[in-house]
């Protein structure tokens, strides 16, 4: 079973960008988001970001799987 994760982007150069995910930081890809910038919380699934989230989405998410938010 395969899970997409919450990141944040926090370089950008074109279509790739470096996320954090929890302190962790990972290469992406970005191709699939409209206007990706610096700062934008995305769904994060094989290296691919399919999708914007706000932060009230991933603080949801960390509720939901681990019981707190991320600070």
């Amino acid at each position: 079973m395969c899970l997409a994760i919450p990141a944040k982007i926090v370089e950008l150069d074109g279509e790739n960008a470096v996320v954090d995910i929890q302190g962790v930081r990972r290469t992406a890809i970005v191709t699939f988001i409209a206007n990706p910038q610096i700062g934008d919380y995305v769904l994060l699934h094989a290296g691919f970001a399919i999708r914007k989230w706000s932060e009230d989405d991933v603080r949801e998410f960390y509720e939901i799987v681990n019981g707190t938010a991320p600070e």
